[in-house]
């Protein structure tokens, strides 16, 4: 069964077609990959799902569970169960990771099984999501998220971008939990390496 449908999804921006004519299905429980060449579209289909600002204006429909979700902002997206992990993961100056993955869970999770889930030892809990993190471990901590909220649908933007191969066995690791957890998981990438997991 379909989680998400595009029905003939296109997008302009600054006058160019990025998307046009996009048709997909994606299944329920499964992983799925968008493949494709820097520049080819891949992130702004991920933010048109979203509905991030400047990538609602879209031609088509996105169907989530049945219903159309065009006419809804991110947050309404996100209260759903969608959600989009960056490229580049965000910095949350003076914030722990602990209260970080608790917000995330909505109070409700066991930050140390959390951490180990994506590789990261407990004493990371007390550390701040801030810039003394280097990538591959923000985007650990971002991960570690997502597993705490347990969302629906959730999109992986380059999870294989500037880390190294240890931490992106821990990330494949994370998107095997997701699954086996209910979640169905987009990965967005150009890497034969990620499509080979």
């Amino acid at each position: 069964m379909a989680i998400l449908e595009l029905r003939d999804v296109g997008l302009k921006l600054n006058g160019k077609w990025i998307l046009h004519d996009i048709n997909a299905e994606i299944w329920e429980g499964h992983v799925h990959a968008v493949v494709g060449p820097n520049g080819a579209g891949k992130s702004t289909l991920a933010y048109a799902i979203m509905g991030l600002e400047g990538y609602r204006n879209i031609e088509g429909d996105i169907i989530f569970e049945g219903e159309s979700i065009k006419g809804l902002n991110v947050t309404e997206r996100a209260k759903k169960g969608i959600t989009l992990a960056w490229q580049e993961p965000a910095r949350y100056e003076g914030l722990t990771i602990k209260k970080f993955l608790m917000a995330s869970a909505g109070g409700r999770v066991d930050v140390e099984d959390i951490l180990e889930k994506v590789g990261l030892d407990a004493e990371y809990a007390e550390r701040a999501v801030d810039k003394t993190l280097s990538g591959g471990e923000r985007k650990k901590i971002e991960l570690a998220s997502i597993l705490a909220m347990k969302p629906k649908l959730v999109m992986l933007d380059e999870p294989d971008s500037g880390i190294d191969v240890a931490s992106l066995e821990k990330i494949f690791e994370a998107i095997k939990v997701l699954k086996e957890e209910g979640s169905t998981v987009m990965l967005i990438t150009h890497s034969l390496a990620v499509l080979k997991q």
